[in-house]
């Protein structure tokens, strides 16, 4: 198909004019208005007494749901109307130099197996019982063992999963810059 372009460029300069004349209208606050109509006993050319298209608005834009369009805008600048969903990538719209949205813990940490960080547990051994799979670890600043078992909560983070060589944990990340608030670590039973 082969377009002529003489057309194309009048068809867009009658776009762009139309366009103009309504966006004039509006930034004045005023409706275009709509041309009188004929009276009621002469005729038009074409033998309707009406228009083609049964519209007025050389554009053919409907302009009375502009308010409820502003409305709409004015709900998203207040905040109330937009949700972002970062999908597994940093939040671009949060400072990185703002404090993190989950409060930390202050004070000493708590006393066994909540008190516990995962970088400084060793994995010692795993065990399998009628409940599924338990590991020893053992604090590297303490000179006790612990048994974890799936779903144990830890001071920074979690155990997700256990098997026979190793145990994977969900460890909470306290970096802005992250693309993930969490990171993956897993403990080899037998460290190669």
């Amino acid at each position: 198909m082969r377009f002529n372009k003489p057309a194309i460029l009048i068809a867009a300069t009658i776009l762009i004019v139309s366009l103009a004349v309504s966006w004039a209208a509006f930034a004045q606050g005023q409706k275009p208005q709509a041309p009188a109509a004929p009276p009621a006993g002469s005729s038009q050319p074409g033998g309707s007494g009406g228009s083609a298209t049964g519209s007025t608005d050389p554009v053919g834009a409907d302009l009375g749901n502009i308010d409820e369009i502003l409305e709409g805008e004015e709900e998203v600048l207040s905040g109330s109307g937009f949700s972002y969903d970062p999908g597994n990538r940093r939040d671009p719209f949060k400072s990185l130099l703002a404090a993190p949205d989950r409060p930390e813990i202050r004070g000493p940490r708590p006393e066994g197996v909540p008190g516990l960080l995962i970088d400084e547990i060793d994995l010692t051994g795993i065990f399998r019982t009628s409940k599924g799979f338990v590991a020893q670890v053992v604090a590297s600043n303490q000179k006790k063992s612990y048994l974890l078992k799936e779903g144990d909560q830890l001071y920074d983070g979690d155990v997700v999963s256990i098997n026979k060589n190793e145990v994977v944990f969900k460890q909470v990340v306290q970096d802005p810059t992250a693309l993930k608030p969490f990171r993956e670590v897993v403990k080899n039973l037998n460290p190669s």
